[in-house]
């Protein structure tokens, strides 16, 4: 999710000129944007990251072959840069897309002055990015094992350590000019929402070789929009790409009284509107809330603190409405979970007592409370680690570890975990036991590590809490160089494997952070992605037991998130696995 190679908080980049941004593009450059993320990206090449906040702007900038009906629900694949929906033979295991002739990638140096048409390599090359060990890509597991011929070219790299993007794949073939074919290894329908997940937008290889490492601070796609300031861990810059092909909003509604006014207020214009996006970087949940009330974000989620001020109960209170300002409650298909580093030499391991103190530290953990201090009610308890809206999910599943710090106790004493005079526990070999907790420094971390100080004091075990920044965490973390530390998940595409492959073995450090191998889990896993969709829930209720068996992670809640749009915004509406929406958007003059 971070990549980091530069001392990132000086360094600002001018991308590209602004002056000629809007030759052809319908948007217009006094229409700006202005976002808020409550946490950095870590660059822009999404081979090596699955920061969501990376992955946000880079939705706006490259542009995989299938995308997602904005307003559809259940969600819908359309094409995006490709003609057509793919051509599906040999009962789901080869698929050929035909791609739109014309479509251009920004200018950029790489291209040494010459116009770069968007062709069927470049999506070859892309996966092949994808496969190649030394990009270490988290979204690996979505192909692993899956397209004919690729795990011997893989082998051979990490034999040679080196990667032939020559070599021929035989699941990976550009037919023609425009033309690409994905051959499997085995029948999966699920495999078109695969390659709508961003990290599958076409790259072309003259921009990788020019910039070298420092791709991901120089995205080149051929998206809505294109980076033109970048001030890492500060702000975001992006302008309407000036040869984008465009669109015409024309979607339908779902029926819902919202979709209605989306569409009669869109229906017909010529998209892009939006001429400028800038995104802000505000940690401080206090300071993001103020930005909005002040007229500086054009929307926003809800921040917890801000919760009573806003809604009464689950309702806009009346002097918002009276604004203009709309209100779009949405659960997310997501969860939120806490990693215990399984290498790590202190909670890490399959020792039955190394196992029992990940578990007593997830019986002390009150998710109701949690609930009630840390999102104001906004959340919801997440029994299974797939969310509602993606396959997998039963809503009738429970839990097996719920809060019970005596049981915690127990077991701790048990296990060898004595205490002290202090009244805090040590390890059975008699060295006191500390965890080290990872946060950020917002008011919901210290909200947050109050928690778990109160929880973990009720069991006897200190705790240390190291304020750090998410980009840096995260780092860490893909590096399984931490002992515990927080995260949330949302579906890159509607399958419980997007969810399930964060715990696969081969996974770790690459998108598994807790660093969890487990030869249970990983032939679960194996065995349900060999499986139609349909067939696989069992396996995946088997993989959550195994999960709460061994506590490399615990499962928290899913969040409700209240986004809240001021009156000149139009078309607004969040997705449950597009991350952004701008290029759907308008801003119109409010009369006051």
């Amino acid at each position: 999710m971070k990549l980091k190679i530069f001392k990132l908080a000086i360094l600002s980049l001018a991308i590209t000129s602004v002056s000629c941004a809007f030759a052809q593009t319908p948007a217009q450059p006094n229409k700006i944007l202005h976002v808020a993320y409550e946490a950095p990206d870590d660059g822009f090449d999404m081979v090596k990251t699955t920061n969501f906040y990376s992955g946000s702007i880079a939705e706006a900038i490259f542009e995989p072959l299938l995308k997602y009906d904005y307003l559809a629900r259940p969600v819908q694949l359309v094409p995006y840069t490709a003609e057509s929906l793919p051509k599906v033979e040999q009962d789901g295991k080869v698929y050929t897309f035909k791609i739109k002739p014309g479509i251009y990638f920004t200018n950029d140096p790489a291209f040494k002055g010459k116009r770069r048409e968007l062709v069927a390599e470049d999506y070859v090359y892309a996966i092949k990015r994808i496969l190649d060990p030394e990009n270490r890509a988290p979204s690996v597991s979505f192909i692993d094992g899956k397209l004919l011929g690729a795990d011997a070219v893989v082998a051979k790299a990490k034999k040679t350590g080196k990667f032939d993007y020559a070599a021929p794949i035989a699941g990976v073939k550009a037919l023609d000019r425009y033309t690409l074919q994905l051959t499997l290894t085995r029948q999966d329908f699920n495999f078109p929402y695969i390659l709508a997940y961003i990290a599958f937008g076409g790259v072309a290889k003259e921009v990788v070789d020019y910039y070298g490492d420092r791709i991901g601070m120089h995205p080149v796609g051929t998206g809505p929009y294109m980076l033109s300031k970048y001030v890492p861990r500060s702000k975001v810059e992006l302008v309407a790409n000036p040869d984008y092909r465009g669109f015409v909003w024309n979607f339908k509604s779902t029926g819902t009284p919202w979709d209605n006014q989306l569409v009669k207020e869109m229906s017909g214009k010529k998209m892009p509107q939006i001429g400028k996006v800038v995104v802000s970087i505000i940690e401080e949940q206090q300071s993001r809330w103020l930005a909005f009330q002040s007229g500086q974000l054009d929307f926003d989620r809800l921040t917890a603190d801000a919760v009573p001020q806003a809604l009464d109960g689950n309702q806009l209170k009346t002097s918002f409405q009276k604004r203009g300002i709309k209100h779009f409650p949405y659960k997310e298909p997501e969860i939120t979970y806490t990693m215990m580093n399984m290498r790590d030499p202190v909670i890490g391991g399959f020792s039955p007592e190394k196992i029992a103190l990940r578990r007593a530290i997830t019986l002390a953990y009150d998710q109701n409370e949690s609930i009630r201090q840390v999102y104001k009610g906004q959340a919801v308890r997440a029994e299974m680690f797939i969310p509602e809206g993606v396959n997998g999910y039963n809503p009738k599943y429970k839990s097996s570890v719920g809060y019970n710090p005596l049981l915690a106790n127990k077991l701790l004493d048990y296990y060898g975990y004595k205490k002290g005079v202090d009244g805090y526990r040590n390890l059975p070999n008699g060295k006191p036991l500390v965890l080290k907790i990872n946060n950020e420094n917002s008011s919901a971390s210290v909200i947050l590590s109050e928690l778990w100080k109160k929880n973990l004091d009720a069991i006897g075990i200190r705790a240390d809490f190291k304020v750090s920044n998410f980009a840096d965490n995260l780092k860490a973390a893909t590096q399984c160089k931490y002992m515990i530390w927080g995260g949330a998940w949302i579906a890159d595409y509607p399958e419980g494997d997007n969810f399930a492959q964060l715990l696969y073995g081969p996974n770790a450090g690459q998108g598994n952070h807790a660093c969890y191998q487990s030869k249970t889990y990983d032939t679960l896993y194996n065995q349900a992605t060999h499986l139609p969709p349909q067939q696989r829930l069992p396996y995946y209720e088997k993989l959550n037991r195994q999960i709460e068996a061994d506590n490399p992670w615990i499962v928290h809640v899913t969040r409700i998130r209240n986004w809240l749009i001021r009156p000149q915004v139009q078309g607004f509406k969040p997705h449950p696995m597009m991350n952004t929406n701008w290029q759907y958007l308008d801003i119109t003059p409010v009369k006051k």
